[in-house]
């Protein structure tokens, strides 16, 4: 987890450069593209009967659904970081989880009690405070920030159903497959081929970013969500390192007294999701005793 966290500190620094040669909707399609291809030689070979049967059992409209909201997703944050300190919208995107927890009880029906619906409120305080509205204009990045945070949890949820299915694998190709010409169709409109050079640093990009979605996928199917998630706050450090480093963004305290709350939030939100989980399983085990 620490890798993935690595990793995506890395692509989304990378993101950020090419944002800043090229319109980020198309940097949103080449990303894709070469991701796609990195995952094409495992769809093509260990993967091509778990896909078929995809389209065997006609269970391809969930997949089109996650593949619109993903683009939406991605779309916003490539946006949102290409004018954004880096360290701020990675704070504010460390809200997902509590967004995904508001949604499983909206759309999904969870029941949410009162303690997790209270840190739900907390880390979007947390959030106020990173923002500090009206110490900035609240413009289009910052919209599209929303808009990704959103959209991101709903792809969780997302998940959350085709993962009782089909193997995280399948999932992450067959949304290659669809988001790939999806993304392609706004790109149009802004389109200025890259040059070669470009093209490469883009391969890397998507090869980059698509190992860290592997490596979070091994992290997680190695051990329960909610003690592997934390790791994932180490984005924040390396990102903020990287950003640094390379573009001279730097975050306040009030910016990282946000991002500590809304990380205790999120992490407060697992801990009653892995804590329910164990008693329902206890419970199904006791019944089946009985």
């Amino acid at each position: 987890m620490l890798l993935s966290a690595l990793l995506f500190g890395i692509g989304n620094s990378a993101v950020r450069w090419a944002s800043t040669v090229m319109d980020p909707l198309e940097v949103v399609f080449f990303r894709n593209l070469f991701s796609l291809l990195w995952m094409l030689p495992w769809a093509l070979t260990a993967g091509m009967p778990a896909c078929r049967s995809v389209l065997a059992e006609r269970r391809l409209v969930p997949y089109v659904t996650r593949a619109l909201t993903s683009l939406c997703a991605m779309a916003g944050w490539f946006y949102a970081i290409a004018h954004i300190p880096l360290p701020t919208a990675t704070s504010v995107s460390f809200a997902i989880p509590l967004f995904v927890t508001a949604g499983a009880a909206l759309i999904l029906g969870e029941r949410v009690r009162l303690r997790r619906w209270a840190a739900v409120c907390a880390g979007f305080a947390g959030v106020v405070i990173v923002l500090r509205p009206g110490a900035a204009p609240v413009d289009l990045a910052f919209l599209a920030l929303f808009v990704h945070c959103l959209a991101a949890a709903v792809t969780v949820l997302q998940m959350r159903m085709l993962s009782r299915r089909d193997n995280a694998l399948v999932i992450v190709t067959f949304l290659g497959l669809l988001v790939t010409p999806m993304a392609l169709v706004p790109a149009l409109f802004v389109w200025t081929w890259p040059s070669w050079s470009m093209l490469g640093a883009l391969a890397l990009l998507g090869g980059v970013l698509t190992l860290g979605q592997l490596a979070m996928t091994k992290a997680l199917s190695l051990a329960e969500s909610s003690a592997m998630m934390p790791y994932d706050y180490a984005r924040l450090p390396f990102t903020a390192l990287v950003a640094w480093l390379a573009f001279g963004q730097t975050m306040d305290a009030w910016g990282w007294m946000g991002a500590l709350v809304i990380a205790g939030s999120a992490l407060y939100t697992m801990h009653r999701d892995a804590v329910d989980e164990r008693k329902a399983a206890s419970r199904a085990t006791r019944t089946v005793a009985g």
